[in-house]
């Protein structure tokens, strides 16, 4: 990344930390932690893991502050803007699957989601983790955890930006997206335990998989929204 990319993108950033987004994250973070104070104090639930519930609102904040600060490329052609769209929906969709918001039923596979089509609302969860909307139908069964919605529709979007400024960009050329190996890293964290295999390494990843699918959340939105190498936000 060139000195001038790197202004760019640091430019790009100071235009959208004004006093009024700084007042805006300001009070969003006290609503949720007002939230969580709620949630404690209604519930008597106790707070073991402090981590767990804040994770979710280090989801959904990034993944907020991503889709407003990056902005996609008014340049490029209408061909590549819908070719940019179906890769940020393919990712989306396989986003969807490794993290377990999407579950579809395999023909001749014996599983099955049931003969109708059953809603639920989960609303005792902790604020992030809840409200869960579960939609069960006989083909497939949606998970929609907020947290999880929010953070891989922001990455979908980040996507979507990347591959349009690449495209539109001569200097950067199409290797430019394909070196971002923060596009699988989602998926990469959540199949990594079947891939190292071993009772006891998996359930050392289990036990952390929540911190590691979050550290690996956050660098996926830092690299995709700077984007070095081709010229980042």
């Amino acid at each position: 990344m060139t000195d001038t990319e790197a202004s760019r993108s640091i430019a790009a950033v100071r235009r959208r930390a004004t006093r009024p987004a700084a007042l805006a994250l300001a009070a969003v973070v006290l609503a949720e932690l007002a939230l969580l104070a709620g949630y404690l104090g209604l519930t008597g639930a106790s707070a073991t893991s402090v981590r767990y519930l804040l994770y979710p609102f280090v989801w959904i904040n990034l993944g907020l502050w991503a889709v407003f600060a990056v902005d996609v490329p008014r340049t490029g052609s209408a061909v590549a803007r819908r070719a940019a769209l179906s890769v940020a929906g393919a990712y989306l969709a396989t986003l969807a699957f490794a993290g377990g918001l999407v579950d579809v039923a395999v023909l001749g596979s014996g599983h099955s989601h049931g003969a109708g089509v059953d809603l639920a609302v989960f609303t005792a969860l902790p604020p992030g983790w809840g409200p869960t909307v579960v939609l069960d139908a006989p083909s497939l069964t949606l998970t929609l955890v907020p947290y999880k919605v929010v953070g891989y529709v922001a990455l979908a979007y980040l996507t979507y930006a990347a591959v349009v400024d690449t495209a539109a960009s001569a200097a950067s050329g199409a290797l430019g997206l394909l070196s971002c190996a923060s596009c699988s890293w989602p998926v990469f964290a959540s199949l990594l335990a079947a891939a190292l295999g071993g009772e006891a390494v998996a359930n050392a990843l289990y036990a952390y998989s929540m911190d590691l699918s979050t550290v690996a959340f956050v660098a996926a939105v830092v690299l995709l929204a700077w984007r070095p190498g081709t010229g980042g936000a």
